[in-house]
């Protein structure tokens, strides 16, 4: 049995002004390939399809273009479950039609978990595996509120409603081993945020719970899971040091942050009658280069120079870094990469954010800070009293997090 684990994909994702529709066809055309060198049997796909709600026409495409070469693939069974950033309602709409093709969608918590629980099996119909398909859990799917709750009592029972969650998947998932009589291999999902998770600035990573739970630790995953394939995390790495639960990753960069990591999927092996897994991972090519280049005016000028004589068709992202005051630093910038294939899509002076925050100037904008920051600049402004702030953090962050549930659910 060969299981491939990605995740991820954020298909839509612009890139500050670029859109990225190429590069998520290429990944996509890629993974393909894969699936038929290495004769993948199952797909399971992690979370996060798409990068909004309400993905594009274009990304919409993509998505069923490479589920119908799918079907045309070795691969007798996918696996995909709903995260953070997807519509359920949108990733359930066709599930029906795509069962038809051995294409199990999960986009919401089931009123029962053992509903998440799929049997699948192989050419002659001989039972081959059991998924837990468990896709993201949102704070109403696993915990309902009470009167006169504290915050402390919230983060304990959203804690335990996930781990109750995860104990009711397993314990049916063994239960249809037993049935099946064999020693099936038993494999979940999960789209959450592990205690100890890596990850960089600017990918786009929502925390996805209030409080201080909202990194659930490894403990959460019974040991009878041979294998749990994780999503939301863009940075490829295992948890709490079990090779058995990881993040495959983001396929493709989602940030400048993210340049120069390897990407990569995950190939899952299972020997015949045997939990073991064997788990390799696979990198993936780099579809479009990405460069942060980052320091005073002489080193952007030599790396711009550098990467102009090798030909390259990078997209760039400059971070001028020095005391030194250029007030045309975008005029500049522009006349280097005039006559080259580079293409710039975002600058950062820094020296001069700098001088504005000393002199109080407005010329920061938006773009530099994050929503926690604004409200955070928003307490200092109004003289908030700092015994008051982590109450107000708390509610803040239920805000925002209430507005993009909501989003998801519409």
């Amino acid at each position: 049995m060969k299981i491939l684990h990605t995740s991820d994909w954020h298909l839509g994702r612009a890139l500050f002004t670029r859109r990225r529709y190429e590069e998520f066809a290429a990944f996509l055309d890629w993974l393909l390939r894969l699936i038929q060198d290495e004769a993948i049997e199952v797909l399971v796909v992690a979370g996060d399809v798409f990068d909004t709600t309400t993905p594009g026409t274009r990304a919409q495409q993509l998505y069923y273009r490479f589920l119908r070469g799918l079907a045309a693939s070795p691969c007798r069974h996918a696996v995909i479950v709903a995260g953070n950033h997807d519509s359920p309602s949108f990733l359930d709409a066709p599930k029906e039609l795509l069962r038809a093709f051995n294409v199990h969608v999960v986009g919401s918590a089931c009123s029962n978990p053992a509903d998440e629980v799929l049997l699948l099996h192989g050419t002659g119909g001989t039972p081959e595996l059991i998924v837990c398909a468990v896709p993201f859990l949102r704070d109403r799917d696993v915990r309902s509120a009470q009167p006169g709750e504290t915050i402390q009592d919230k983060e304990q029972n959203l804690l335990d409603g996930i781990r109750n969650h995860y104990k009711q998947v397993t314990d049916a998932a063994e239960n249809l081993r037993a049935q099946a009589d064999r020693n099936l291999p038993i494999v979940a999902t999960g789209h959450l945020f592990a205690a100890g998770g890596k990850t960089v600035q600017g990918d786009g990573v929502r925390e996805l719970y209030v409080g201080s739970l909202a990194h659930v630790g490894p403990a959460i995953f019974p040991p009878a899971l041979d294998y749990v394939a994780l999503g939301h995390l863009h940075v490829p790495q295992i948890v709490g040091g079990s090779d058995r639960i990881r993040y495959s990753g983001a396929p493709i960069p989602m940030s400048f942050g993210e340049a120069h990591q390897q990407k990569s999927v995950v190939l899952v092996s299972f020997e015949p009658e045997s939990t073991t897994p064997h788990i390799a991972q696979i990198p993936i090519p780099t579809f479009q280069r990405l460069e942060r280049i980052a320091g005073d005016w002489d080193q952007i000028e030599n790396r711009i120079k550098e990467l102009a004589a090798e030909g390259s068709i990078a997209w760039l992202e400059v971070v001028y870094d020095a005391n030194d005051l250029i007030g045309d630093l975008n005029d500049r910038l522009n006349t280097l990469v005039a006559d080259t294939k580079l293409e710039i899509l975002n600058t950062r002076n820094l020296r001069r954010t700098q001088q504005a925050l000393e002199q109080g100037d407005t010329t920061e904008t938006l773009d530099d800070l994050d929503s926690t920051e604004v409200f955070l600049r928003c307490l200092d402004a109004h003289q908030v009293p700092e015994a008051q702030r982590p109450e107000l953090m708390l509610l803040y962050q239920q805000a925002v997090h209430d507005l993009w549930q909501q989003e998801a659910i519409d």
